[in-house]
């Protein structure tokens, strides 16, 4: 049984019609390209039933999943499960790549909904570089940190059709992808795991304005937890990491609001810069 044929079976009757329709409409306006005025429904009780919204969005999504993004939830807007983080997907079709001999002059684009929400985020991401047990489902920062696995630079793009998403809560963030729209992925950064996090600074601009410096331990608990954090919950679901997944560990100078026609750019010291330009989101052709 999947993943997703189980979040069908599990979930009561009297509730998954309404997560059916809220996954649904989601989906419609992400494939559209167009905006949401409000939450389409009843926002989840909890982040169990937010991941029952999300595993059935994703079912409908004509992508293949290859990635996860964390984002930290604030101590107040916690709830039963204790989660200091969530997880949203990233589709295979929202990945790019940004290494090459001159990323300015190719630098790479990125949709955003007008009139939702588009911001661009610095990352550190990790990729997977072997299956971990599929039956271990708690992990320490340190056993995280003995998984095989390569650290790159990054940036998220953090778009929904909701402007609203990141103000109503991380219920309403899981319910939509983890307010996830793409991943950028840029340069290596070599043997992570002697490094001193400290080192890992990064700032972001928009338009050659700065507005955000940070680095590695803007992550509460640095990158370790936060990896330690997408293995736990990765298995929690059912959905266990693999082999060249990636996980992009969670902002890094901050969340900074973008909008069609502005250009990101992000510099990691050492290991050189990210560029690329928003545009309108655009129908989803599978």
């Amino acid at each position: 049984m999947s993943s997703d044929e189980s979040v069908l079976k599990e979930a009561p009757a009297d509730d998954t019609p309404g997560l059916a329709t809220i996954a649904a409409q989601f989906v419609q306006a992400r494939r559209q390209g167009r905006s949401l005025a409000d939450f389409p429904g009843q926002i989840p009780a909890n982040l169990a039933t937010a991941y029952r919204v999300q595993d059935l969005a994703i079912a409908q999504w004509p992508d293949r999943v290859v990635g996860w993004k964390v984002g930290y939830i604030a101590a107040e807007r916690r709830d039963e499960s204790g989660d200091e983080r969530l997880l949203g997907p990233i589709f295979q079709r929202a990945l790019q790549n940004a290494t090459g001999s001159n990323p300015r002059l190719q630098a790479p684009h990125f949709e955003v909904f007008s009139g939702g929400f588009g911001a661009v985020e610095a990352e550190y991401v990790m990729r997977l570089d072997a299956d971990v047990p599929a039956d271990q489902a708690e992990w320490t920062p340190e056993q995280a940190a003995a998984v095989p696995s390569t650290l790159f630079i990054g940036m998220e793009v953090a778009s929904s059709p909701l402007a609203t998403i990141n103000m109503l809560g991380p219920r309403v963030v899981v319910s939509d992808f983890g307010n996830n729209n793409g991943l950028i992925v840029g340069a290596e950064v070599p043997r992570w795991q002697q490094q001193d996090e400290t080192q890992l600074t990064c700032q972001t601009y928009i338009d050659d304005q700065l507005v955000g410096s940070g680095g590695a331990t803007m992550l509460p608990g640095g990158l370790r937890a936060a990896f330690a954090f997408a293995l736990a919950r990765s298995a929690k679901r059912g959905r266990p990491l693999k082999h060249g997944e990636l996980i992009a560990t969670g902002n890094a100078t901050g969340i900074h609001d973008i909008v069609a026609g502005q250009t990101a750019r992000i510099h990691f010291d050492g290991y050189g810069d990210i560029v690329c330009r928003a545009a309108a989101a655009t129908a989803f052709a599978p």
